[in-house]
């Protein structure tokens, strides 16, 4: 029996899956957020040039890894796009970030200064231990050069992959460890091997490599400019959120 039989999925059905599946309401939300951003472009005046489309479509191109015509056919094949289509997800795309740069551009910097500590990132290489008392012995053995991080990691790490890293973590930021922890990383002088920090009945042996202060480059810019301007967009749909399917 072949596998290729043909099966026709119809507009209707493709509707009730979302309901079903409980997509509709996010489906509505991004297509409100779609005619809010082209409503307020028309309102401000913000439109795109032939250039400025050429690039995005290019940087897109290059993103996914499409440098032939026929990666980029396969690609829409797969999405089910038409070329027409794929213009209309540059155009969008590329207002969305005008516009964003528009309304809450020249917040970015301010909030980057005023959320520096947030973006400064520690590299630590980590040991989690069941036992208090043995983590204070490993730990003032390290200290009086008996062994090193890299023989207890070897030995005390049951996960195979972080164990050969040597319990590496690496670049983590604030808001990726627990308050207990990350209060005491932060405020390391590094290199330094903290003091076991017990949190939920697990002690962390932790060594604190390097202290990585941000910078404000193109890809930190554009990740607070979309943070921004997504608070800009729910307070403004949350005002006016009552869309909703219109006699599907």
């Amino acid at each position: 029996m072949s596998d290729n039989t043909s099966i026709s999925i119809t507009n209707d059905e493709i509707i009730k899956h979302l309901k079903l599946s409980r997509q509709m309401p996010e489906l509505l939300r991004e297509i409100h957020t779609q005619k809010l951003i082209r409503t307020t472009a028309k309102d401000k005046n913000i439109t795109l040039s032939e250039s400025e489309l050429q690039v995005a479509a290019d940087r897109f191109r290059l993103q996914n890894n499409l440098v032939s015509s026929q990666a980029t056919l396969k690609w829409l094949s797969k999405y089910q796009l038409s070329v027409e289509e794929f213009e209309e997800l540059i155009y969008n795309t590329s207002l969305y970030f005008k516009l964003a740069e528009h309304l809450v551009g020249d917040r970015v910097q301010p909030y980057f200064y005023e959320h520096l500590l947030d973006y400064t990132k520690a590299i630590i290489y980590e040991i989690v231990l069941n036992d208090k008392d043995l983590a204070l012995e490993l730990f003032y053995g390290i200290q009086e050069q008996e062994f090193s991080f890299w023989d207890v990691a070897h030995q005390y790490i049951e996960e195979p992959e972080l164990r050969r890293l040597g319990g590496y973590r690496g670049a983590i930021a604030r808001n990726q460890l627990p308050p207990e922890i990350s209060a005491v990383v932060f405020a390391a002088q590094p290199p330094k091997i903290l003091k076991p920090i017990v949190v939920a009945k697990k002690t962390y042996l932790i060594l604190v490599e390097e202290l990585i202060s941000p910078e404000l480059d193109e890809k930190l810019h554009y990740q607070i400019l979309t943070q921004l301007f997504e608070a800009w967009l729910a307070k403004k749909l949350n005002t006016k959120a009552d869309y909703n399917l219109a006699k599907l």
